[in-house]
Formats: C-alpha cells, structure tokens, sequence
C-alpha cells in the first residue's frame, strides 16, 4: 500500500516536488512572500470582503452558523472516515485494463479518466467536510465564528485558481507516462501506477491542509 505523504510547508510541498523529479522540471523555492503571492490570487471584491472579515464585520450567512451545534469528536471521526475513503480508493487499482492483443497499455487517457476521477471525489468530499467543520467551529465562540467566516471567504476566493493549478497535473503525468512507456512493459506500467498513487496521495494532503487548520482551532476551543 502506497503511505499519504507527510505534510510539509507550503515552499515544500511533496506535491511539487514529486512532479519536479517525474517530470525533470527544476523548481526553485519562490523569492517573494506569502501575502505578495497571495495578493496576486485576490481580486479587489474578494481583498473588500476579506477585510471586512478581520476587521469584525462578519456577513450575515457565517453569522447565522453560530446557532449550530457540534461536539469537536464528531467531526473528528468524520474527517478520518473522510480520509480513509479517500485514501482507500487512490490505493485501489488505477491499472486499465491491459489490451488483449499485446498485452501492454499505451493509452495514457483511461489513467487521466481515473486520476480526474479521483480528484472529483476528493473536491466534493472535502469541500463538504470543511463545511462541516465550519459549522461546528462558529458554534464556540465569537472569535470562531470570524474564523469560520475568514475561512468560508479564503476558499471562495482561491477555489478557482486551486482548481486551474491542479487541473495541469494530468498533463504532467502524462508527459511522464510516455516517457515510461519506452521501457519494459511491466516493470514501467507498475512505476508508473505507484508514481501516480504517490501524486495523488499528495494532492490530498494539500487539499486537506484548511480543514486541518480549522479542526486544530476546534481542538483548541
């Protein structure tokens, strides 16, 4: 069984850097800091807001949240049994179907078929863990509930340009995939299979960096 990666920082990411190795590409740690990186991603709708959140003024729906009631160990089993879902369906066989004439696949499209698949399957279901955890956190307190708020306005300004970067990682696969596919049948389809589980495994830990960030604040209240 393939292991998830460990979490590291955002300049070290284990998503970047296995695709660095797959694919030859050398990446460089940026220069420039997170806020100017970040700056870059909010348009001024989403700076308005996102000002207004730490300033106190928290709009009316994240408001609406502190009326919930969660227990903190609730969510905490349900993100597990949410990993191990995930987990254990990026572990099972990404591996089509070998052509019965030769015995060999070359297609790379059934791999990006399964891999979006996944990634669908990992959009949706942490999307709805992160709400989850949201409302359970804005139940706490005041301070929370500008947690809760801040965060609901982070992932509707980034969730485009999250998804645009990790749409392009298929492509990078592929590229990979071909330049496998010289070798011997076997021995690269097998590499190739565990390399992919790695990069999803990977993609997984970045995307679920929010919710542990929300689930540690939880913990802490």
């Amino acid at each position: 069984m393939v292991q998830v990666p460990r979490r590291t920082g955002f300049n070290g990411s284990i998503l970047v850097r296995l695709l660095a190795r797959l694919t030859d590409i050398d990446v460089a740690d940026s220069k420039r800091s997170f806020t100017d990186r970040l700056s870059q991603w909010l348009g001024w709708t989403d700076a308005i807001t996102l000002s207004s959140v730490l300033n106190g003024e928290v709009p009316n729906a994240p408001l609406r949240l502190r009326n919930a009631l969660a227990a903190s160990s609730t969510e905490e089993a349900e993100c597990v049994r949410v990993r191990a879902v995930l987990v254990t369906a990026i572990n099972g066989d990404l591996a089509p179907s070998r052509n019965a004439a030769t015995g060999t696949t070359t297609d790379f499209a059934p791999y990006r078929r399964r891999y979006i698949a996944r990634q669908q399957a990992m959009e949706t279901n942490i999307a709805g863990m992160r709400r989850r955890v949201r409302v359970a956190l804005a139940s706490k307190s005041p301070s929370m509930v500008q947690l809760a708020a801040l965060d609901a306005v982070m992932e509707r300004a980034l969730a485009v340009h999250e998804q645009r970067l990790l749409a392009t990682v298929p492509g990078l696969l592929e590229k990979y995939f071909k330049r496998l596919a010289h070798g011997e049948p076997e021995a690269w389809r097998d590499a190739f299979v565990k390399d992919m589980q790695s990069v999803l495994l990977a993609e997984l830990e970045i995307r679920l960096q929010p919710v542990e960030g929300l689930l540690e604040a939880l913990r802490e209240t």
